[in-house]
């Protein structure tokens, strides 16, 4: 199985809006962008709202169906590991292997040594084409490689192998390391490489960890300059990488760690333009945001709910924030109390939510804390979902405009967020 140049993940906590998400794609379909639809949930999602992963695949399936969609499409196992890969694998047909908690794992001595025998060629002055400035290379800095990450490889590996035992090569893989608080430099995501390659591992994606912050639900965090250098050497170092190791020919960067990173996706939009080479992004939990937007906007019982979601979300806010806190940023004395949000209309509400950075009414602090707070609204069960659906024309097309507009045109037609 190969994966199309462009593609995007989208993702869905509670499986409602996968026809109102494709439209995006279908409506990409005018500007001649073939993107590849990914639905992507996590282990961790699934077991907050009680789901199974045999519900993405039905969502995914049935949006298809109704859409009549032609094209390519997927569904990801998203951040999964050995302790519960079992569950995704007759669902799903992309993998995100995550090994984050394995970086700096225990490996033995001559495990090391081995690496940096089988690295030992680049041992000097290494020049990737198109780079300016050389890496250097020597055996302190391939035993750091080793003793940082070879545990990492080998648990994407072991994770590798028994996906593929399974489903053989009907899958997609993807290598993450992102949810981590240190950066991987262009040189380590090279070493990196030829670890995954050493232990046979065909991805033909990787998400490395960034400089800056990527907080769930909000803009890029970090100097935007240094993020396009980062990018770009790494899209290099791919190219390099396929080659002197021999990995998939389509091996591409996937960046996520965040819902929305509008102030990079210029630069993403350029560096994929001026190399020709393609991307993966995620958006997870975007499409949960606009359920609630939608909702605050319907006025009476949908209004009524979304605030007391938000009244509960304070009152069990580390509940809520300590399983995503490498990945939020919330400033507590920037979240309206309760009695105020009681008093807001439906527009009020929906502006301090929506990601729109012109409207003085957003918050950001408020946005954070809703993203993570999907549980609450799982824990209401049929009365969340009623609503949802019963106000389908109000939510879906703030879901394809979100997608479309926010995120699919700025990063793969360069088009600006207005």
């Amino acid at each position: 199985m190969r994966l199309n140049k462009y593609s995007f993940g989208i993702g869905d906590r509670f499986a409602q809006q996968g026809l109102s998400q494709l439209r995006a794609f279908q409506e990409s379909l005018d500007y001649n962008l073939f993107i590849t639809p990914v639905w992507n949930k996590s282990y961790r999602e699934h077991k907050t709202v009680h789901s199974l992963p045999k519900s993405v695949r039905e969502e995914a399936d049935e949006a298809v169906k109704k859409a009549a969609w032609q094209h390519e499409y997927l569904v990801d196992a998203d951040h999964i590991n050995l302790s519960n890969v079992d569950e995704f694998l007759e669902f799903s047909d992309f993998f995100t292997i995550d090994v984050a908690d394995f970086i700096n794992g225990r490996v033995d001595e001559e495990e090391i040594e081995q690496f940096i025998k089988i690295n030992s060629k680049f041992i000097g002055q290494i020049q990737i084409p198109s780079i300016p400035d050389p890496f250097s290379i020597d055996r302190d800095f391939l035993w750091y490689i080793g003793e940082k990450f070879l545990c990492a490889i080998k648990e994407a590996a072991r994770i590798y192998q028994h996906i593929k035992l399974k489903k053989g090569s009907a899958f997609i893989a993807e290598v993450s390391m992102d949810e981590v608080q240190e950066p991987q430099s262009p040189i380590e995501l090279f070493m990196i490489l030829s670890g995954l390659a050493q232990f046979g591992i065909e991805l033909q994606t990787i998400a490395p960890k960034f400089t800056g912050r990527f907080n769930k639900g909000v803009d890029y965090v970090g100097d935007v300059k240094a993020f396009q250098k980062e990018f770009e050497e790494d899209l290099l170092v791919i190219d390099l990488a396929i080659k002197e190791f021999n990995l998939p020919e389509n091996l591409k960067l996937s960046v996520h760690s965040g819902s929305d990173k509008f102030s990079i996706y210029e630069s993403i939009h350029k560096t994929i333009k001026k190399y020709n080479k393609g991307v993966h992004v995620k958006t997870a939990g975007t499409t949960w945001l606009e359920e609630i937007a939608g909702l605050a906007l319907s006025g009476g019982q949908g209004l009524e709910l979304v605030k007391d979601i938000y009244g509960k979300a304070l009152t069990r806010y580390d509940e809520l924030t300590d399983p995503y806190s490498t990945v939020i940023d919330i400033k507590k004395e920037n979240l309206p109390a309760v009695e105020e949000v009681v008093g807001w209309d439906n527009n009020k509400f929906a502006q301090t939510l929506r990601h729109d950075q012109n409207n003085p009414n957003y918050n950001p602090e408020f946005r954070q804390l809703l993203h993570v707070a999907y549980k609450i609204a799982a824990e209401s069960g049929s009365h969340f979902l009623g609503l949802v659906k019963k106000n389908e024309g109000i939510i879906g097309p703030l879901v394809t405009e979100n997608i479309l507009i926010n995120h699919i045109e700025p990063i793969f037609s360069g088009k600006k967020i207005v």
